[in-house]
């Protein structure tokens, strides 16, 4: 993972004058670039361009390898502060037995604890269909958000698709 060419460094730089930063923040003028090189070598730095799409480019005068592995430094600690959200799916039927459904809503609980999203669909099949009617489904869908509650929100109302009806839940944030 080396992005060393990534930075415009020395005679990299591709403009005739800088703006030059010394290695304490002061400003010290617009140079020619050969001038700003000298003075960054003559403190043993490098020159690196930190604005190169500035009217006048700003260098700064910088240990690069030093400049380089605190950027890695900071990048690494930033994706490892991420947090994936995926969305996880729990099937009902509107005819579902008592015991499924404890064992649906507790795998979805475990989701939403976790801090995934969570897909409920409820699916009518052929025998959903010839067995209940939307008001089962519905109970059914109804009684899962409630149960949910405490530890989620739904984030889209419930919606027919085709042959089957689905709500995202959200996690409640923790405070």
């Amino acid at each position: 993972m080396d992005r060393k060419t990534d930075a415009l460094i020395n005679e990299n730089i591709n403009a005739s004058e800088v703006l030059v930063i010394n290695e304490k923040g002061e400003q010290l003028g617009i140079k020619s670039l050969n001038e700003a090189i000298k003075m960054a070598r003559s403190v043993d730095l490098d020159l690196v361009c930190v604005a190169p799409n500035a009217k006048t480019p700003v260098c700064r005068f910088l240990d690069y390898s030093k400049f380089h592995y605190e950027q890695v430094k900071k990048a690494r600690e930033s994706k490892k502060n991420q947090k994936m959200v995926t969305v996880k799916e729990i099937w009902l039927t509107p005819v579902i037995s008592s015991n499924d459904f404890e064992t649906k809503l507790r795998t979805g609980r475990k989701f939403l604890e976790g801090g995934d999203k969570l897909k409920v669909t409820l699916r009518f099949n052929r025998r959903a269909r010839m067995m209940s009617s939307d008001i089962d489904a519905q109970r059914n869908l109804d009684k899962f958000i409630q149960m949910t509650s405490d530890i989620s929100n739904a984030e889209t109302k419930p919606v027919q698709e085709g042959k089957s009806i689905s709500l995202i839940l959200v996690p409640k944030k923790k405070n």
